[in-house]
């Protein structure tokens, strides 16, 4: 299956939302309340205005899409550049294990390498099991001897 890949704007934000909301729903097991819908747009506004924060793509037609990809960049001393890091990446239950996910990410490798950016990244919850071993089939490997801390700010 070949799965086109839109880069998102301002305009797609309602779709955008919509693939998030019943993305948490599957997670979950409930509904996004206000308060949770409107951080969710604070959060994403920035990806869609083509700003140096990050971008988003929707997988497939942009009236209905399948699914979404959130990358967001950052600036690595070692890799010599600019990193990306995949936030988040949804496929609609439906069309789910059809490689969609493989080409999506392929397809935003090479739109990445294009614009010069040395690395896709990905953080995992060490428990994804289902997770782990697709981001391992996509490519994606652990490096030895590092370790990812984070200090909430």
């Amino acid at each position: 299956m070949s799965a086109a890949i839109t880069l998102a704007s301002g305009e797609h934000m309602a779709q955008l939302l919509s693939l998030m909301a019943r993305r948490a729903a599957e997670a979950n097991g409930q509904e996004d309340d206000e308060a949770t819908h409107i951080a969710r747009q604070y959060a994403v506004k920035p990806l869609l205005s083509g700003g140096p924060e990050g971008a988003v793509w929707l997988i497939g037609p942009t009236r209905a899409p399948l699914g979404y990809a959130i990358v967001t960049f950052g600036w690595n001393l070692a890799l010599g550049g600019r990193e990306a890091w995949v936030e988040d990446v949804y496929v609609r239950p439906s069309v789910r294990r059809r490689s969609i996910g493989r080409e999506v990410l392929h397809a935003i490798a090479v739109s990445l390498r294009a614009a010069e950016v040395r690395a896709l990244q990905v953080r995992l919850q060490a428990n994804d099991a289902i997770a782990s071993n697709f981001c391992t089939n996509v490519g994606f490997k652990a490096p030895s001897g590092t370790l990812l801390m984070t200090d909430v700010l």
